[in-house]
């Protein structure tokens, strides 16, 4: 799935998420509509800790489009672990971590592969 660009609405709400979720990491499922990411998905199951956060993709239902992943680092940088890469590998292909202080200079946005890749941030709905 192409992917262009992350509403700020949909950005500063998953900066909330990782704020609100700290020291613990989140994370959730990014879901796209006309190349712009909307919307978070969170997965029933999912297990978070202050070093880890891990989805049940099984508990995905069938069919869904999923454009990637979302999920926190409680510490800097926004960079990601061989686990991190791991799941980048598995599903979708627009990945972003956010890291503390959860501002929006403390994200970047990664491929399947894990090379960092830009987004735009759109300011209203195309």
């Amino acid at each position: 799935m192409r992917v262009r660009g992350i509403l700020r609405e949909t950005l500063e709400f998953i900066l909330s998420v990782a704020n609100s979720s700290h020291p613990n990491e989140f994370i959730a499922l990014l879901e796209a509509e006309e190349e712009v990411i909307k919307d978070l998905i969170f997965l029933p199951g999912t297990a978070t800790s202050d070093s880890l956060a891990l989805m049940r993709l099984e508990m995905m239902p069938l069919g869904m489009k999923v454009a990637g992943t979302v999920h926190s680092h409680p510490s800097p940088p926004p960079v990601p672990s061989d686990e991190d890469l791991f799941t980048f590998s598995k599903i979708g292909g627009v990945h972003i971590i956010v890291a503390h202080p959860y501002d929006m200079k403390s994200w970047r946005c990664y491929n399947s592969s894990g090379k960092e890749i830009p987004l735009k941030v759109l300011e209203e709905e195309p």
